[in-house]
């Protein structure tokens, strides 16, 4: 029997027969006919599909608590009509007369561009996800999880998980971690929804953010009510003077690797902008999205450290590890922390508990320290191998931000522009890039930067993939008039 002649049985909680409950409480002169209506849109809707075998007219009927004769007489009934079919001893099933649309699922999640050579930044290789070890993991913590902890967790997160995060944060970051107060969310994504709910229950009704800046921090505010307003970018981060200019009273910031310049916030960066924080009663809210990955020398710690009362940090396992994890913690002023943990709260009554065991096992068990590492020499190779592909094809381009993250940045000679043909040129030859202007909000004065500047991943894609996919875009770029 295929898997479309199962007989769904009305005592599992089945919707189809679900359907037919409403009916079965109708009055009972309407009664039949409720019960014949409910049981043919089941099967035109298609959620009776042909092949299904329908219950005995006993048992339904025992279940819904109606009479056998009307089940009969609605078999019959549709049977006749060409829903149904049946035959002597073999049982009823729905008919193959109606063609009802299928429902179609439809898949969302953001896919490969298609393209010959895809530079698109933001995307892990995860192809390097720990399957081995992080299935030894889950067998571990489903032999050992208390039966309890199955249930409604703190809405903070696991105490086991917490404390573990924040001996990893003060280890590897540098911040000041109190595992009361880490908040384990889906990722950055959803804390800084969180964290803008809060803001706008407490009357900030403007954020301020880097420009150039990641894109999504517009529409994440937005839904919880706030508006970001652009801060301009200079060589050592933020400006503090259009800052202070701006009137917001927080700020989100990369300040350990820029988004997407590259560029680490200078030490004398980081203390204006926390004495800017102090000085209007704000916040800065630190996104950490790729600060393990530094290659040339040890990573920039976290400023949270310095401030941890102005500073929210939040981080994630979406590059390490893999963005469908949806695991991420956010670290929150004590100011913050109890309208944050109940924002949490009604968002979801907290994350997963099994996901949350399994990572709290795999960090104290040192796999995710492995994995950094495992990642870290991946990562490192192939930004050796773009730096040195654009050298060798697009000479006298300028490559920055290249000692930490997954992206750099690639300012390419004045020949090889103007950049809205360059990019033409790439994209008719399957390059698909991104140039720094798509990450940058207009400038006041209408004027764009002269010249191309790409913003170029290499974290998920091998040496060879690389060297071939900057080989075709200087191909493409040097054709045509």
């Amino acid at each position: 029997m295929t898997s479309s002649q199962t007989n769904p049985d009305p005592r599992d909680g089945s919707p189809a027969w679900e359907l037919l409950l409403p009916a079965a409480s109708a009055p009972a002169r309407a009664r039949g006919r409720a019960l014949q209506e409910a049981l043919r849109e089941a099967v035109r809707s298609g959620r009776l599909v042909p092949g299904t075998r329908l219950p005995s007219s006993r048992d339904l009927a025992a279940d819904l608590g109606v009479s056998r004769g009307l089940i009969t007489e609605a078999y019959e009934q549709l049977t006749a009509e060409g829903y149904l079919r049946s035959g002597r001893g073999a049982g009823t099933w729905v008919g193959d007369a109606v063609r009802a649309a299928r429902p179609r699922a439809r898949d969302l999640a953001p896919r490969s561009t298609g393209a010959r050579a895809d530079f698109v930044p933001g995307t892990p290789d995860v192809s390097l996800f720990p399957r081995a070890a992080w299935a030894a993991a889950q067998r571990g913590v489903l032999a050992e999880l208390p039966h309890q902890e199955l249930g409604y967790p703190d809405p903070r997160g696991l105490p086991r998980l917490r404390t573990a995060l924040a001996e990893l944060l003060a280890r590897r970051r540098g911040v000041v971690a109190d595992p009361e107060r880490i908040v384990i969310v889906s990722g950055v994504s959803q804390a800084t929804t969180v964290l803008g709910f809060v803001l706008h229950a407490r009357g900030m009704r403007e954020v301020g953010v880097e420009n150039p800046g990641s894109p999504q921090h517009d529409s994440l505010y937005a839904a919880a009510g706030v508006t970001t307003v652009p801060v301009p970018m200079d060589d050592e981060g933020l400006s503090i003077g259009p800052l202070r200019e701006s009137g917001v009273r927080s700020v989100v910031t990369t300040p350990a690797h820029q988004f997407p310049t590259g560029i680490a916030y200078s030490a004398d960066r980081r203390a204006e902008l926390l004495d800017w924080a102090r000085s209007v009663d704000g916040f800065v809210l630190e996104d950490d999205y790729d600060g393990d990955f530094r290659y040339d020398r040890a990573p920039v710690g976290a400023l949270q450290g310095l401030d941890p009362e102005r500073v929210a940090y939040a981080g994630s396992v979406s590059k390490s590890l893999a963005p469908g994890l949806r695991l991420g913690w956010l670290l929150v002023p004590e100011a913050l922390a109890g309208d944050v943990v109940e924002r949490k709260r009604t968002m979801d009554l907290g994350h997963p508990t099994l996901d949350q065991a399994l990572f709290a096992r795999f960090v104290e068990r040192g796999d995710y320290d492995r994995q950094l590492r495992r990642c870290q020499r991946a990562y490192r190779e192939r930004r050796d191998t773009l730096v040195a592909a654009l050298e060798e094809h697009f000479p006298g381009a300028r490559v920055t931000g290249i000692a930490a993250g997954l992206h750099v940045i690639a300012a390419l000679p004045e020949p090889y522009g103007p950049q809205e043909r360059f990019l033409a040129r790439v994209g008719a030859a399957g390059v698909a890039v991104r140039p720094l202007t798509d990450y940058a909000r207009a400038r006041a004065d209408g004027v764009e930067e002269p010249g191309v500047r790409l913003v170029l991943g290499y974290a998920h894609l091998s040496p060879a993939r690389i060297r071939d996919g900057v080989r075709l875009m200087a191909r493409a770029a040097a054709t045509g008039p």
